[in-house]
């Protein structure tokens, strides 16, 4: 029979007080449960008036809720799409479970998937996601299934590369990093016939179905970097005579049409994201006022967010990359359009972040490399800014093991 002994109230709040300050704190006074850790307190630090009448500090603005038609994310931290080039047959792996798992693990609020091509000729390179027939769905919903039980969302970028798909084998080094493909590389780009462009925009929305059976909570249509939307959109690549070249509304009109039946086969509760380079960089090229023309008609169309990126469209593009450097394309079309946007580009730091929400910038912040370098860039962000955001119970449940160990240790708690 077990008997636990008790050494009254008074001694257990002081056990339970040293316990916590004798665990080790994680890199610069985080505890390990991802709360920041401080001195017991004096009887003199105690606070004065009931704990109830003290009114609760609101989160910081990264980890405040974010609600877009039926889907309420937990913060404002999104998993900016990361190609990992690591499919067979477009099929997401183990390497994928583990990859985008860690995100959702770490607190993202939501996790979008690497570009996945609508049809296997669409894709970057052999080793690209896919979407494109109803085996790929099974191993993504199994992904998506992971994420949801960590509480994060899921979305699927649905894309075509159009002038950068390539046939060439893309190869991985031991350290990992893919082999360098030259600019010139690419085949040379054939002009879509009425028939292609309307078998693609019928492949965007099975697309959308099939990620709607794979349980995703939102969906992102890729219109940016070069690939075939964008370059559609584009004077510099659109050199057509017929109704999809020439004009904005010519230029825009195959982005549009696409935007319009993925809306219509997307389930009415769920949002849409849409990602558009916001500019060329380059004079004469696709810029930051087309941007903002397009967007007014993708609002009217029911696009949700608008993700801003830019660039990927030309050689000669000249980008003054640096912190938040995308932040103004995001901040003006968000202004202009007065649509909710997603900021990307060189955003690292929690209080940079911050500062972007703060000042209404974006509604959204999308990390990427340093979700890389940090799985858990969330939970450090959390302790930078001082919210709560807690760690995996799996990790947290050895500390209590070890407290309970510790307590054993100190007599505190006896078996007889």
């Amino acid at each position: 029979m077990r008997r636990v002994k008790s050494a009254g109230p008074a001694l257990v709040r002081q056990m339970a007080t040293t316990s916590a300050a004798a665990i080790p704190p994680y890199r610069g006074g985080e505890a390990l449960w991802g709360t920041r850790a401080s001195e017991p307190p004096g009887p003199a630090a105690l606070p004065k008036q009931p704990a109830s009448t003290r009114p609760p500090r609101p989160p910081p603005h990264l980890f405040r809720p974010f609600t877009v038609r039926g889907l309420t994310l937990k913060n404002r931290i999104v998993v900016s799409p990361m190609c990992m080039y690591s499919s067979t047959d477009g099929m997401l792996s183990d390497w994928h479970l583990v990859h985008l798992g860690s995100f959702a693990k770490g607190g993202a609020g939501l996790v979008v998937f690497e570009a996945s091509a609508v049809v296997p000729e669409g894709r970057i390179t052999q080793y690209d996601a896919g979407i494109w027939k109803d085996e790929q769905i099974g191993p993504m919903s199994r992904i998506v299934d992971f994420i949801h039980q960590h509480k994060s969302a899921a979305c699927l970028q649905i894309a075509h590369a159009g002038r950068k798909a390539r046939e060439v084998r893309r190869t991985l080094k031991a350290a990992g990093r893919p082999w360098a493909l030259r600019r010139d590389d690419m085949r040379q780009p054939k002009e879509m016939t009425k028939q292609e462009i309307q078998d693609t925009i019928r492949a965007f929305v099975d697309a959308t179905v099939r990620a709607d059976k794979a349980g995703f909570d939102a969906v992102e249509v890729h219109g940016a970097h070069g690939y075939l939307i964008s370059s559609f959109n584009s004077p510099l690549s659109n050199h057509r005579t017929d109704d999809y070249g020439g004009s904005f509304e010519g230029r825009t009109k195959l982005c549009r049409e696409i935007v319009k039946e993925v809306r219509n086969a997307w389930p009415r509760e769920k949002p849409l994201f849409v990602r558009l380079s916001c500019t060329d960089w380059v004079e004469g090229g696709w810029d930051l006022p087309q941007t903002v023309r397009l967007c007014r008609d993708l609002k009217e169309l029911c696009a949700d967010v608008i993700d801003c990126s830019s660039g990927g469209q030309s050689p000669s593009q000249k980008i003054a990359v640096g912190p938040s450097y995308q932040v103004p394309l995001a901040d003006a079309v968000r202004r202009e359009v007065t649509i909710p946007t997603c900021a990307v580009g060189e955003i690292s730091q929690a209080a940079q972040a911050e500062e972007i929400l703060v000042n209404q910038r974006a509604d959204l912040v999308a990390i990427g490399r340093q979700f890389l370098r940090d799985p858990f860039w969330p939970l450090h962000a959390a302790r930078d800014l001082g919210a709560d955001l807690h760690w995996a119970v799996q990790y947290v449940a050895p500390f209590y093991l070890f407290l309970f160990i510790y307590l054993v240790s100190l007599s505190f708690v006896t078996f007889y």
